[in-house]
């Protein structure tokens, strides 16, 4: 999968926004390049509120040893939820991970630094992965949705 691919994938699901910062937006400029998914069906960036999913291509601090300052290499990143999360590593996100390589590529690993709460990761998704990063996608967005509408409800 490409990134434009997992975009377009993202972009076509119901509600969801791809904010994608750059030079000309005022943001940080560690996140150039980089794509972050919302829930938001009024198509506008929501406040206050987490992406469901994200795309990041390259190291960002603290997370070193993911290697994607290698060519070519971007990770596409979902909260995924505890009973996703289970049942792709085989243990609770607060529980210590087995010593995973944040940096092997086309596997479903738990995120380097964002395990702990429920996110799961692919470094450049391929052919073993394609179906797994869509359903976690849809997954994640489902969530975030979920969110969303629970929100809406408690404050009308």
């Amino acid at each position: 999968m490409t990134i434009e691919e997992i975009i377009a994938f993202v972009e076509a699901l119901d509600g969801a926004l791809a904010i994608r910062p750059g030079p000309e937006d005022g943001s940080p400029e560690i996140s150039w390049g980089d794509t972050f998914f919302f829930y938001s069906p009024e198509g506008v960036m929501p406040k206050a509120t987490q992406p469901f999913a994200t795309i990041v291509t390259k190291n960002q601090p603290g997370d070193e040893r993911s290697r994607l300052d290698r060519p070519d290499t971007f990770r596409v990143n979902m909260a995924a939820g505890k009973e996703s999360f289970i049942n792709w590593t085989g243990h609770a996100p607060r529980e210590p991970a087995i010593d995973d390589d944040p940096s092997v590529t086309d596997a479903v690993i738990a995120h380097p630094v964002y395990g702990s709460v429920a996110w799961l990761a692919v470094v450049n998704p391929g052919q073993r992965t394609d179906a797994a990063v869509r359903e976690l996608l849809r997954n994640a967005h489902h969530l975030a949705r979920s969110r969303y509408e629970r929100r809406a409800g408690s404050t009308s």
